[in-house]
């Protein structure tokens, strides 16, 4: 298993195949900076080689992310590949859901795990207002249709923002009451360059959310999981599903953290809150590109720092760029 230099564990990658979105969610990338294909992007055999080295260090779960990946063409190609890696036993994929329906069958057969999807609001006026004039129909069609596919559990992530989505918090975590939905409100991180003043005064600390669930909906009730989850996990009494909060601003959980990420144009990034990258390129590009991967691994796990820089500070990249 590789370890960081403070005894933690790396077992997930996050692989962003690319920076493009067709949505232009505010928390994200508000303005549009990300939304082009980078010099260098990840091929199909950068990402396969990429986990092969993962894998023979011993990660063993796999998240594809963006922007949104599901405007990658290649991309089930990228999931088949890692499912036949060697000790990878998880294959998930992170989405806005909007193009979900057009592509669930190639994604299935190559096969996909699990699913995560984006729902930052129920209300078309407030969906479209969160994310630069989305159809939040697209995203409700494509969580029942998750709901229907061997893809469980399907988790919905929320990204909670005052003045932009906090009157529909309490009808997304109801969601969680009558299907077999993990919901999971997430912490609006300053990750999109906002002016300080402006991100302060819309960020929500986890412990709110909590606090206005509750107040409508009932106890929540804690559950057991596992402890490298960034979420803490409830559930209201006679719920399917169950309610999450991942509060890295407010109530960080570093000191669990478990992953390493690589962006679409080939750096290995190993803290989401820092800016600190190793770029890969040569170890892509070099005649044995799995153990010059693995090398870069071991180097990026030891730069991997104890706790992420959470204060508003001006990005060398925005969320959409990273990778979420």
């Amino acid at each position: 298993m590789l370890e960081d230099r403070f005894g933690r564990a790396l077992r997930d990658l996050r692989i962003s195949v690319t920076p493009r979105c067709n949505l232009h969610c505010t928390y994200c990338d508000p303005l549009g900076a990300g939304h082009e294909e980078p010099t260098g992007t990840l091929s199909v055999a950068d990402v396969h080689h990429f986990i092969q080295a993962a894998a023979a260090l011993g990660l063993n779960a796999v998240r594809f992310t963006g922007g949104e990946p599901l405007l990658r063409r290649e991309l089930p190609q990228m999931i088949e590949n890692a499912r036949a890696v060697p000790g990878i036993e998880d294959v998930s994929l992170t989405t806005n859901g909007t193009l979900f329906r057009r592509r669930h069958r190639e994604l299935m057969n190559a096969g996909l795990t699990r699913i995560n999807l984006s729902l930052d609001a129920l209300s078309p006026s407030s969906f479209a207002r969160m994310t630069g004039g989305g159809a939040v129909a697209q995203v409700l069609d494509a969580m029942e249709l998750a709901l229907s596919l061997p893809l469980h559990p399907v988790k919905i992530n929320a990204v909670s923002v005052r003045g932009g989505n906090d009157d529909e918090l309490v009808p997304l975590g109801r969601l969680s009451l009558d299907r077999p939905l993990h919901l999971r409100f997430i912490e609006y991180m300053h990750l999109n360059n906002a002016d300080a003043g402006a991100y302060q005064a819309a960020f929500i600390p986890g412990r709110e959310v909590k606090a206005r669930l509750e107040e409508a909906l009932g106890p929540l009730t804690k559950v057991k999981t596992d402890p490298s989850s960034p979420a803490r996990v409830y559930a209201f009494a006679g719920a399917v599903g169950t309610v999450g909060f991942i509060n890295p601003v407010s109530e960080p959980f570093c000191s669990h953290c478990s992953r390493m990420r690589l962006t679409a144009d080939r750096k290995v990034r190993p803290c989401l809150l820092t800016d600190r990258e190793l770029d890969a390129s040569a170890a892509f590009d070099a005649p044995d590109p799995v153990r010059r991967l693995m090398e870069v691994l071991q180097d990026a796990a030891h730069q991997k720092q104890r706790v992420g820089d959470t204060l508003p500070a001006l990005r060398a990249r925005t969320m959409i760029g990273i990778g979420g």
